[in-house]
C-alpha cells in the first residue's frame, strides 16, 4: 500500500493559472523532489501554462525535465568550472546548450564559462541580504568590462534571490536596483524571487523600463493546499494489552489500546521532520513540547485520526509505521485511509494522483 498524493486536478490547475495570469514574465520553479509532484510533472505542467522558462535547481536536474518541457531553463544554482555544469559539453548537444541559462555568481566564473562557450546564455547574481550567492555592486561593474570582451556572450538580465524574512524588501530591492542600473550592463531583466505581489507591483511601477520576471515556485504548487491531500493506509490492526511487547524493538505497551500499521515511513520521509523555519514564540513552545514527547517515550506522528494527531508506537520503519492508539479512540479497519501531515517539499510519494 502507499503513501499517496491526491490532488483535486481542476482546483489546481485553476489556481496554476490564476497565477500565471497574476504574474506576466512568470517563471515557474520546479526543483529538488519537484515539491513533491516530481520534476518530470512539474516540467510538463510548465508546458501546459505556455511559459517560456522554468527554473530548475542543479545541472543534475536536467535530465529530469529537458525532454518534458521545450524552452529555456534557468539553472539557479551557479555555474562553477567543475561538477555537475562540466558533464554537459556545448559541443556534443549544441541544442540543449543553447536552451540553457546559467546563474553567474563570481566574475571569474564569468571568463570561465565564456571560454568554454562564447555563446553562452546567463544571468549576473547580485548578492542579497542572504549572503549566499552573488556579485557585489563592484562585481557588476567588472562584469560589465568583462563582457566586452566577449561580444558573443548572451546577458539574460540580473538575478535578486532575496530572503524569506518578514517585513518589505523594498528598501533592500531599490538598493539592489541602483546598482544595476550604475553598472551600465546591456540588460533591462531582473529575476527576483520571494517577492509580495504588493512588492512586484511597486517594483515594476518604480523601474518602468525594466521588465521584472517573478521566479515562483512555493506559492505556484502549493499555493492552493486544501485542493491536495496526503493519505496513507491502514494495514494492520491489533489490540493491546498493558504490558504486551510489540515492533523491532519488542517495547511494552504503556496501556490498553490498539496498535494501528500504516504505510509511510522514513523512505517516504516520515519521521524525517525537517525544520519550519518559524521562529515565533508559539513554534518554539512546539517544539519543546515534541521534546517533552520525546523524552517519555512518545512522539507526536504526523498520521491524523479522527483530526488528531496519533503517537507514534515506536519509531517509523522503512515503509510502514506503528501507531498507538488508547482505548476509547476510533479505530479504523484495515484499508481505510488516514490523513498525513507533511512537508512536502521533504516527502517522497509512492503515488500521485490528480483527478
Amino acid at each position: 500500500m502507499s503513501l499517496t498524493l491526491t490532488v483535486d486536478g481542476d482546483r489546481w490547475r485553476a489556481h496554476l493559472r490564476k497565477v500565471a495570469e497574476e504574474h506576466p514574465g512568470l517563471v515557474p520553479v520546479a526543483k529538488g523532489n519537484g515539491y513533491g509532484f516530481t520534476l518530470g510533472r512539474l516540467a510538463r505542467k510548465a508546458g501546459w501554462l505556455g511559459v517560456d522558462t522554468l527554473a530548475i535547481g542543479t545541472y543534475d536536474e536536467i535530465g529530469h525535465v529537458a525532454q518534458r518541457f521545450d524552452g529555456s531553463l534557468l539553472v539557479l544554482t551557479p555555474w562553477r568550472p567543475f561538477g555537475a555544469a562540466l558533464d554537459l559539453d556545448p559541443t556534443e548537444d549544441p541544442a540543449l546548450a543553447r536552451r540553457l541559462i546559467h546563474t553567474i555568481g563570481r566574475v571569474e566564473d564569468l571568463h570561465a564559462l565564456l571560454t568554454r562557450q562564447p555563446d553562452a546564455r546567463f544571468v549576473l547574481e547580485r548578492m542579497t541580504s542572504m549572503q549566499r550567492h552573488g556579485l557585489s555592486a563592484r562585481g557588476l561593474w567588472a562584469a560589465a568590462r568583462a563582457l566586452a570582451e566577449h561580444p558573443r556572450a548572451r546577458l539574460e538580465g540580473i538575478a535578486l534571490h532575496l530572503p524569506l524574512a518578514q517585513g518589505s524588501h523594498l528598501s533592500e530591492v531599490t538598493r539592489l536596483m541602483n546598482d544595476v542600473v550604475a553598472a551600465g550592463l546591456d540588460t533591462t531583466t531582473v529575476w527576483v524571487s520571494h517577492l509580495t505581489d504588493d512588492e512586484l507591483t511597486a517594483l515594476q511601477a518604480r523601474y518602468a523600463d525594466y521588465t521584472i520576471r517573478p521566479r515562483i515556485g512555493t506559492s505556484l504548487w502549493l499555493g492552493d493546499r486544501d485542493a491536495l491531500r496526503v493519505t496513507a493506509t491502514v494495514l494492520d490492526v491489533h489490540d493491546l494489552e498493558r504490558g504486551d511487547a510489540f515492533g523491532y524493538r519488542a517495547r511494552t505497551a504503556p496501556k490498553s489500546g490498539h496498535l494501528l500499521v500504516v504505510s509511510g515511513g522514513t523512505a517516504h520521509g516520515i519521521g524525517l521532520e525537517a525544520p519550519t523555519g518559524e521562529s515565533s514564540i508559539k513554534a518554539r513552545a512546539a517544539t519543546l513540547a515534541r521534546g517533552g514527547l520525546d523524552a517519555v517515550g512518545f512522539v507526536r506522528s504526523p498520521f491524523s485520526i479522527d483530526g488528531k494527531q496519533r503517537l507514534f508506537a515506536e519509531p517509523p520503519h522503512m515503509q510502514a509505521s506503528m501507531l498507538f492508539l488508547p482505548s476509547g479512540a476510533h479505530v479504523p479497519q484495515v484499508g481505510d485511509l488516514v490523513d498525513v501531515r507533511v512537508r512536502y517539499t521533504a516527502t517522497a510519494f509512492d503515488r500521485v494522483v490528480i483527478t
